[in-house]
């Protein structure tokens, strides 16, 4: 049974059975705790937890989902993928325990002309919480299942929680006997290998507090209502049904296997496991890459951007360490495509834009793998240079973390310069870095915002937002919050000095929240009547729940009570320069597309008055020509004067047309189209536009940059902020070329002139520096000091002389020393008040046990510095001038006690 027959008979069974199917959420959620979304459930927490009511009493969902804590096991053992698809059933307070263990073992046993998926009841398990009797009396109902296929488990196995304060409760899994060729007989907790975990049903009942680890938290009480929670591994049934291995070899990862394979000069499966692995880890990372850039992330040095590069860069290790050179990935994307494109659409529309990222950055880390190989030899020399037969862990850290070089490919390296490497060393250091990383992870990890004391108002309905067409509404007051507790009443009294939070919740607003990278409108909100000397700076807006709008809030006099009627009113000014910042970042957009191509689509946008930052996907930065073109026909686009038109209109009849859509974010069925000059701009978006494209003024661009690998940026000003900018550039190009006595088009010309000569005459500066340092350097040798056997020069060099310079002073002192056994050290004050020091230890006294690596230390100690390097030379950098005289003083005395 292929997958995507696997995914459809999952839908209608619970489709059939009253559920409503909810399409799966983009993989990147707006998540305090989460990298990506990990669980089937994740969109459905804040029901969960009760901050929303949900729209139904029972929904089914296949979420694409990815783990990688675990990425370095990937493909070693039978059943993980990074990417997989978690198939599930929710009932919000409707059906419990009996009701999901009826479902799932009616589906997974059920003939598969009948709809199921016709799997033998004489091989399924099932597990459950220790003290679960209410489920086990249900498998023996409700299966048939004997005792001794149920088996109870603890904490660690049957009891779910998201690991932070929030909803839990026990679960039960559902394991399949593969047989006696997988392992030994007893069940899952025999050998999880054997018996294999297909779904795991989680009864929702308890709220949990605070804890420690995931078997040690308190239970705080019971929820109000009763959930059902469950995930069946839709690559995990594949691999069942499909009779194959392991899940790397059902019929969506095996293509990407075949292809490797048939350019590999070693095959897959032939008996060789490390490459087995490898071509396992390429089959998932591809996938699990093309879903992340196809929800809108690209490669980058930190969060998801980095994560999705480390997956690219593993694909091209492995493929490299199975001997393949050319490059690759675009066909390894194609297969990518063909292959999960039925069940996602997305891939395919999106092809081109996802296989050039892709694509781009093989080249990159192409270029990254050739210098890293010149650190491998340059270390690989040294070693053998001090007779060592093993290349530090150091070193082989340093090529893994800094050139994402892979144990396996140094120890590859090494062997073929007949070296070993220090793996217990490389380990060591691995284990301090993720100890740092998981540190770092709990220190951001939180419970979820608590939104209870906002569901009854989010119940009641969403506020109505009135402020495409008015700025001034007469609302009423909903709800009072301060620091998120509500209160009936809050004055302004006594409140100088509090930085409390205030919220006002209102049936109507004028006011803009902030979302879709527009910032919120600012205002007042002022009472009536008899309270008409209440009065309030509105200073933000969110949304709660995305439906109900809470006015931030200074109480500026007066007081404002639940239930009164105010007016809300918006800065008129203010929402002129939004309005034009954002019609100013459709048009940047249009105009981006025009010039660079269909692919320069969004990745994110900031804007608020007077001023817009546009992201969007571009691999290598925009020439000027490209920049004064996208300036030139945004400029004509507002010049034109477009009509501003909005719409509403279905998502799917929207797309169809060409409206633009925010890669990873979800929409509803029915959507607001901005069209601005026709077919010159057309996008799905909420936010508050100008009437007509001249009201937003000139645009002038103020630079472009990159903001990760294949994501440009642009920052423009728009209106009057534009008109200013423009004003001060030309009274400065006026004031230079006042200064230059030339007419201003001759002023860059003049500037680089100039600039080329301060140039040469720093050069000439550092040329008489460095001679004169050498003629010291002469005298220094001649002048070495004695000590305990060692000569040693220990000098101040005069400030302005680089770490560079040092160096090679360094090696002209020592070569003056002879062979007898000595040490150079030289110190300076460089010009950005930087300390450099450099140590060099020779031959006879590294014999003596002196290592330039040690004394370095002694150094920096005494000029709040630091450094590194080998037992022949190291250096270092400090900031304490003042301390250089006692660091001399105290390598002196280093060496005297050697």
């Amino acid at each position: 049974m292929q997958t995507h027959e696997i995914r459809k008979r999952f839908l209608d069974h619970f489709v059939n059975a009253g559920h409503t199917e909810v399409p799966s959420a983009s993989v990147i959620l707006d998540d305090p705790n989460l990298l990506f979304v990990n669980a089937g459930m994740v969109q459905f927490v804040p029901y969960f937890l009760g901050a929303r009511t949900p729209p139904w009493d029972r929904a089914v969902s296949i979420q694409k989902c990815i783990r990688t804590p675990d990425i370095d096991e990937v493909g070693i053992t039978t059943r993980h993928n990074t990417f997989f698809q978690m198939a599930g059933n929710f009932s919000f307070g409707d059906y419990f325990k009996k009701g999901a263990i009826e479902f799932a073992w009616s589906l997974l046993t059920n003939p598969v002309e009948q709809g199921g998926y016709g799997f033998d009841p004489e091989k399924l398990w099932a597990t459950v919480y220790l003290d679960d009797d209410e489920a086990i009396g249900y498998w023996q109902e409700v299966a048939g299942l004997p005792l001794e296929r149920i088996q109870r488990r603890g904490m660690a196995d049957n009891y779910w929680s998201m690991g932070i304060p929030g909803p839990c409760g026990p679960s039960s899994e559902i394991y399949y006997d593969r047989g006696p060729d997988y392992g030994i007989e007893g069940g899952p907790e025999a050998n999880e290998d054997r018996y294999i975990e297909i779904w795991n049903l989680v009864f929702m009942q308890n709220e949990r507090g605070e804890g420690t680890s995931k078997e040690n938290f308190e239970i705080l009480g019971p929820l109000p209502r009763k959930n059902i929670d469950t995930g069946m591994g839709i690559e995990r049934v594949a691999c069942l049904l499909q009779g194959v291995d392991n899940v790397y070899e059902t019929d969506l990862l095996r293509p990407a296997i075949d292809l490797m394979a048939a350019r590999a000069p070693r095959g897959y499966g032939q008996g060789n496991h490390a490459d087995d692995v490898r071509y396992r880890i390429i089959a998932d990372h591809s996938r699990t890459a093309a879903i992340i850039i196809g929800d809108g992330i690209s490669p980058g040095n930190e969060g998801r951007g980095y994560v999705l590069r480390r997956l690219l860069r593993r694909i091209i290790r492995a493929a490299k360490l199975l001997g393949i050179e050319d490059a690759f990935m675009a066909d390894l994307m194609a297969t990518v495509r063909d292959a999960t494109g039925p069940s996602y659409p997305e891939l395919v529309n999106d092809f081109d834009r996802i296989s050039r990222i892709a694509v781009a950055e093989e080249a990159a880390f192409n270029r990254t793998l050739a210098s890293g190989s010149r650190l491998f030899e340059d270390a690989a020399r040294a070693t053998k240079a001090t007779g060592a037969s093993r290349l530090s862990g150091s070193d082989a850290f340093t090529l893994h973390d800094t050139y994402g070089f892979p144990l396996e490919l140094t120890l590859e390296m090494a062997a073929e310069a007949d070296l070993g490497v220090d793996e217990e060393g490389f380990r060591a250091l691995m284990a301090e870095q993720r100890q740092r990383a998981k540190a770092d992870a709990a220190a951001r990890k939180q419970a979820h915002t608590d939104l209870s004391a906002y569901r009854e108002l989010v119940d009641a309905g969403p506020t109505e937002f009135t402020g495409f067409d008015e700025l001034t509404t007469e609302a009423r007051i909903l709800g009072i919050f301060v620091d998120g507790k509500r209160v009936p009443v809050v004055s302004h009294a006594g409140r100088e000095g509090v930085h409390e939070r205030v919220e006002l919740i209102l049936d109507r607003s004028p006011f803009y929240a902030e979302s879709g990278g527009q910032i919120a409108d600012e205002g007042h909100i002022s009472g009536t009547g008899s309270s008409e000397a209440a009065k309030a700076a509105v200073t933000d807006v969110q949304k709660i729940a995305k439906t109900l709008w809470a006015h931030r809030i200074n109480v500026e006099s007066g007081e404002f009570v639940e239930g009164d009627t105010v007016i809300a009113a918006v800065d008129p000014q203010w929402r002129r320069g939004a309005t034009q910042g954002h019609s100013g970042t459709h048009m940047v957009h249009a105009a981006l597309r025009q010039v660079l191509g269909p692919g320069a689509v969004q990745a994110g946008s900031l804007n608020r008055p007077g001023y817009l930052r546009f992201d969007f996907n571009f691999q290598g930065a925009l020439s000027d020509e490209q920049r004064a073109q996208v300036e030139e026909v945004t400029n004509e686009a507002v010049q034109a004067d477009f009509e501003v038109h909005t719409f509403h209109e279905k998502l799917e009849k929207a797309k169809a047309m060409g409206a633009m859509a925010m890669f990873g974010e979800s929409y509803p069925d029915e959507v607001r189209v901005v069209e601005i000059g026709g077919p010159f701009s057309l996008e799905l978006c909420g936010g508050t536009h100008v009437g007509r494209s001249a009201q937003i003024g000139p645009v002038t661009i103020l630079g472009e940059s990159s903001v990760g690998s294949g994501v440009r940026r642009v920052e423009a000003y728009v209106g009057l902020d534009s008109f200013r900018h423009l004003a001060k550039e030309r009274a400065l190009m006026a004031g230079l070329a006042s200064s230059l006595k030339v007419p201003s088009d001759e002023v860059p010309a003049r500037v680089a002139t100039l600039v080329e000569r301060l140039r040469a005459a720093e050069k000439e500066l550092d040329r008489m520096r460095l001679a004169t340092a050498r003629a010291a350097a002469v005298n220094a040798a001649a002048g070495a000091e004695q000590i305990g056997g060692v000569r040693l020069v220990a000098q101040r060099m005069a400030g302005g002389i680089s770490a560079g310079d040092l160096r090679s002073l360094v090696g002209d002192i020592r070569g003056k020393l002879g062979s007898d056994p000595a040490v150079v050290a030289l110190i300076a004050e460089a010009d950005d008040d930087a300390v450099p020091f450099v140590v060099s230890v020779n031959p006879a006294a590294q014999d003596r046990g002196l290592r330039a690596n040690d004394l370095i230390t002694v150094l920096g100690g005494a000029v709040n510095g630091r450094g590194g390097g080998k037992a022949d030379l190291a250096q270092g950098s400090g900031r304490g001038a003042a301390g250089i005289d006692a660091a001399l003083e105290a390598l002196r005395a280093e060496i005297g006690r050697s």
